[in-house]
């Protein structure tokens, strides 16, 4: 079996690379960093499993995911994300991935979504099904104005609603203060809501308020 693992983080690479190739025995795995290089794996080399993160320093998580399927609309894509599935597992599923999983995710239950997913079958626990089920719901109920978000703006919505700063986001995407204003000009006018007060109040009281 052949994985690409992309994630920002070094040590969270190393520990999910020693899980694989104990449980998996798997003859080759590779990394990747950022968006971009991933992109570029991906159209250089055959794989059986793409594990993406959400959170990556050049693009978002779901824009590489799109970029992937476009790539090649068979190769299974599974999310690994230390978001909770309220957040973004709607979003990732529309996009095409095969499954969502957040980080803190039993072992086992990792190497049995990879292998389902890997046969080309989608992976789809009990937690994101409600999900999916409570998202249908909603959708049938009204439209809510953070549907309409991008995935970017939609990113960059849940920093603000975690009462990050325009310059913090900034940082955390290796993005300019100025775009990040301009993402959030865009999500205050799509949302009809006039600062960070406003969005944090919404967040709050649509229940998608991040715990961290």
């Amino acid at each position: 079996m052949r994985i690409l693992l992309v994630d920002d983080h070094a040590i969270f690479r190393a520990g999910l690379r020693q899980l694989l190739v104990e449980e998996l025995n798997i003859a080759k795995i590779e990394e990747a960093a950022d968006g971009i290089t991933a992109l570029n794996m991906v159209r250089s080399k055959m794989w059986d499993v793409i594990l993406l993160d959400i959170n990556l320093p050049d693009k978002n998580g779901i824009e590489i995911l799109k970029a992937i399927r476009q790539a090649d609309s068979k190769l299974p894509v599974l999310m690994l994300s230390m978001y909770s599935e309220e957040y973004y597992a709607v979003r990732a599923m529309r996009a095409g991935a095969a499954g969502y999983l957040t980080k803190d995710v039993a072992p086992d239950e990792l190497i049995k979504a990879i292998r389902q997913v890997a046969e080309g079958r989608r992976y789809i626990n009990s937690s994101l099904a409600e999900t999916l089920a409570a998202h249908l719901q909603a959708a049938e109920l009204d439209d809510q104005p953070h549907r309409a978000l991008s995935d970017r703006e939609y990113e960059i919505f849940i920093k603000l609603s975690s009462g990050k700063t325009v310059s913090e986001i900034a940082d955390m995407l290796l993005l300019s203060v100025k775009t990040i204003s301009t993402y959030r000009t865009r999500i205050l006018k799509k949302m009809n809501l006039k600062n960070n007060a406003e969005i944090m109040q919404y967040a709050v009281v649509n229940k998608i308020h991040p715990s961290s």
